[in-house]
């Protein structure tokens, strides 16, 4: 018995050396001045003579799971998704408390890093997002198949809506994958909506057309765990969760905390501040561009018309290849 299994290892061995090598570079890994230096590059403006984009030279590589296949945020949620470790609601029975029970559960270590690339766009292999997300049985956004579980905001905070999601219907005694009775379709285009690929997209429409929710436009009534996306200057912009907002001496908010996954600050996912441009001499935040939501109780669903709703078609919901490893040879 012992004999096949290392057989079985040892051709597996064989075929992720082939996968590695039709993945990297275009079935042949890049020279080593590429991977150093500069290369000709295909993009979407032609070609350039640029560093090597990261989806050219990356490695596909095993996430790093314990023996359980948890991800570090799947091992420190896992009694709440146990029903071991029960979360209070609060008194509107909203997904706050779900929200920030989750962003609990990553690590602030740097061990979940930033990335974000433009050109060219890695939307067939990456949706910025940690690690794969499922939803009646398909993935509707992927991870990075570097097994860096790297982010970047919108991607990280979708994630966190996703997670909190389940979370809520596992404790519930309800079926994990039922939003409101969302399909797969209905979910990705909300997706769509909440990376901002349309005209006045934010997460504040994805959870409203699909009567997830509400719009909050009285910055009073912010509650951490609500979800903002803003514009800010010089121009950009974020997606976030939010903690609380911080005051002058006077009680006047001046700008916010918050949780995401962020490019510079706190190295990747965690938790970072930031102010309103008209008290930071212009630049910062734009408060008038603030986009919040809150998912509701789940009794406050409302009915939604997939008719009316605008549909997304930025980019397909093509399923991720992923190289599979066996568990260690049994010593029998």
């Amino acid at each position: 018995m012992k004999s096949f299994s290392t057989f079985v290892r040892s051709a597996c061995l064989v075929v992720l050396s082939v996968i590695a090598g039709l993945i990297v570079g275009g079935c042949q890994n890049p020279a080593p001045e590429s991977a150093a230096g500069l290369a000709p590059v295909v993009t979407s403006s032609g070609v350039t003579n640029k560093p090597l984009p990261r989806r050219y030279s990356y490695m596909p590589k095993c996430y790093p799971v314990d023996d359980r296949g948890f991800s570090p945020v799947d091992k420190a949620l896992a009694k709440a998704y146990a029903r071991e470790d029960m979360v209070q609601d609060d008194a509107e029975g909203a997904l706050s408390p779900y929200v920030l029970k989750v962003i609990s559960g990553y690590p602030l270590d740097g061990s979940y890093p930033y990335h974000c690339a433009w050109d060219p766009r890695e939307y067939d292999i990456y949706n910025g997002v940690t690690q794969d997300l499922w939803y009646r049985g398909m993935v509707v956004a992927k991870a990075y198949p570097d097994g860096s579980r790297c982010s970047y905001c919108c991607g990280l905070t979708f994630e966190v809506f996703v997670r909190a999601m389940k979370l809520r219907n596992i404790q519930k005694g309800l079926e994990p994958d039922d939003f409101n009775g969302m399909t797969f379709n209905d979910l990705f285009n909300a997706l769509q909506f909440w990376y901002i690929e349309g005209k006045g997209d934010s997460e504040q429409r994805a959870i409203t057309s699909y009567g997830l929710g509400c719009a909050i436009t009285n910055l009073n009534d912010v509650r951490p765990g609500d979800f903002i996306s803003y514009d800010v200057t010089p121009p950009g912009g974020h997606s976030v969760v939010f903690i609380n907002w911080l005051r002058d001496d006077l009680g006047k908010i001046v700008g916010m905390r918050y949780f995401s996954s962020n490019l510079s600050g706190n190295k990747g996912v965690g938790y970072c501040e930031g102010k309103f441009s008209d008290s930071n001499n212009g630049r910062g935040i734009i408060r008038k561009s603030l986009r919040i939501a809150r998912v509701g109780a789940i009794a406050d669903y409302k009915p939604f018309n997939r008719a009316e709703i605008p549909q997304r078609n930025a980019y397909a919901p093509t399923q991720p290849s992923r190289i599979l490893y066996l568990p260690a040879a049994s010593s029998d």
